[in-house]
């Protein structure tokens, strides 16, 4: 742990002599919190390393580093969250790489799952049925679940999507489609649908379900609730990367997320802190409704 200790002690404290030693997210989260309005009370860090190899020419290793912010903005005081894969590498007598992971991924690790949570799942699909989503129960497996992954379900190298749905199912969404997977939305222990796993896909099915849970689409962020979406194509180009789920609102009204992939907590919605964030970022702000 020698090796980042330091290096960390002063990035959190903002204490490097020469700006451009700060890590480009960390400046921009650090502009966002002055235009919220708000104050870094305490920063608490602890690392966890995953992976290790050295010998006689290089060391490197691979750790999440969860992140702990203390946030004061007006009267409201909440602690935001993220666990942040880091990569170090350094040859000996040579260069030294300490650099984040990228958060957009699009491949897929996929583990079985048992069946346990998905009961009924044949009552539930291909059926028109009236269902009351209950947002607090949403949010209460959103906070949960938002560093670690239920047993019932298969964990996903990007596993933001999947994360989000879990939390609809929780929050009584039906499942509805099975086993066409262009259909509907659904899982099942060996199979789902695009639209459960696949961020692009989810973004896509909010908009024009026909049954089910379904969005409807707002012009900004305030007007969510807890219990509704966000999803982001970092790089504006049509393809959507990710989805969120909002868990809270900050002192401004604006939502606080919840997401996987880079575990997040209390992450404000614009992610302006992402290693994957660029200029040409855009989003769609989803109110999900009962169809």
């Amino acid at each position: 742990m020698d090796i980042w200790e330091d290096y960390w002690k002063n990035v959190l404290s903002f204490q490097f002599n020469r700006q451009k030693e700060i890590p480009n997210w960390l400046i921009r989260k650090k502009e966002l919190y002055k235009q919220r309005e708000a104050t870094i009370i305490k920063i608490n860090g602890k690392a966890h390393i995953y992976h290790r190899l050295t010998d006689a020419y290089h060391v490197s290793f691979q750790y999440l580093l969860h992140l702990v912010f203390l946030i004061k903005q007006h009267e409201l005081i909440y602690a935001e969250e993220v666990v942040i894969p880091y990569r170090y590498y350094k040859k000996i007598g040579g260069t030294t790489i300490h650099e984040p992971l990228n958060d957009r991924k699009r491949n897929h690790v996929e583990k079985e799952p048992s069946l346990d949570l998905i009961n009924n799942i044949g009552e539930h699909q291909n059926m028109k049925r009236v269902f009351k989503y209950d947002r607090l129960k949403a949010v209460q497996y959103a906070e949960r679940w938002w560093n670690s992954y239920h047993p019932n379900f298969r964990q996903f190298d990007v596993d933001c999507t999947n994360y989000v749905s879990q939390c609809l199912y929780a929050g009584g969404a039906l499942m509805w489609g099975s086993p066409v997977r262009n259909r509907g939305w659904w899982y099942r222990q060996d199979n789902w649908s695009y639209s459960w796993a696949v961020a692009h896909s989810m973004r896509w099915y909010l908009s024009g379900a026909s049954q089910g849970i379904k969005g409807i689409e707002k012009s900004s962020p305030e007007q969510l609730l807890p219990g509704d979406v966000i999803c982001y194509d970092f790089q504006g180009d049509g393809r959507w990367d990710h989805t969120t789920i909002v868990v809270t609102k900050d002192a401004n009204n604006m939502p606080l997320v919840n997401a996987h992939t880079v575990n997040s907590r209390h992450r404000y919605w614009s992610y302006e802190d992402s290693t994957a964030w660029t200029p040409q970022i855009e989003y769609k702000f989803f109110h999900l409704t009962e169809s």
